[in-house]
């Protein structure tokens, strides 16, 4: 689950994302509360308006938002009321230390690799990466599909060159690090970091500024 704000263009509102619109989507709207649905009749995101009656809005960041339970509570208590049988859950984090178990060359590309990536509990992902300095043996920070990066880009499975994807390794810079490396490359993490933990931004960040991460 997606959820995020964006203050300028959509004032006090709040997004919820379910899963990827590969089709034509079809709208639902009950007082305050849109449903979006795929074209397989399958919910894949609610906005709620004038979510300010809710929660406070003003405390939300603007981009991807955290919803503590009370909010959770909030928003699914209004679903249950404008006649919304669909319950809010919190789901896995998709913004993970992976470990790199495989690295090799893509097929059709001079510059990407093929890479399969243990995310912790068993899980492995093909993940194809563009990064110049990803290896075998690396820990790394990965998006899974579901993740709202801070730039507002969406992560979903796809394919890169004719190869599956399910996800993407990512930099400092694109992680929104203040201290991010201006040069072109993935961020490997410590050793020492947990397959499958949730990414810790200021953790890694303060890493950075040390000297102890350095790309």
């Amino acid at each position: 689950m997606i959820t995020s704000t964006n203050k300028e263009a959509y004032p006090n509102t709040l997004i919820v994302i379910l899963g990827h619109d590969e089709g034509r989507s079809s709208f639902e709207e009950k007082e305050d509360v849109t449903r979006v649905t795929n074209d397989k009749g399958e919910t894949i995101g609610f906005n709620f308006f004038n979510v300010d009656k809710l929660i406070d809005f003003d405390k939300l960041p603007n981009g991807p938002v955290k919803l503590s339970d009370d909010e959770l509570e909030a928003l699914n208590k209004k679903l249950a009321e404008v006649g919304f049988d669909d319950k809010l859950e919190y789901g896995k984090p998709t913004l993970v230390y992976g470990y790199v178990k495989t690295c090799e060359k893509h097929p059709d590309s001079d510059h990407l690799h093929v890479t399969t990536i243990e995310v912790g509990d068993g899980e492995e992902h093909q993940i194809v990466c563009g990064a110049p300095n990803i290896a075998q043996g690396q820990k790394v920070v990965v998006a899974l599909p579901g993740t709202l990066m801070p730039n507002g880009a969406q992560i979903w499975p796809g394919k890169l060159r004719g190869v599956d994807s399910y996800g993407m390794i990512c930099s400092a810079r694109e992680l929104g690090l203040p201290h991010a490396p201006q040069k072109r490359g993935i961020m490997v993490v410590p050793d020492s970091f947990e397959v499958g933990a949730e990414f810790e931004p200021t953790k890694c960040d303060e890493l950075i500024a040390s000297g102890e991460i350095t790309l």
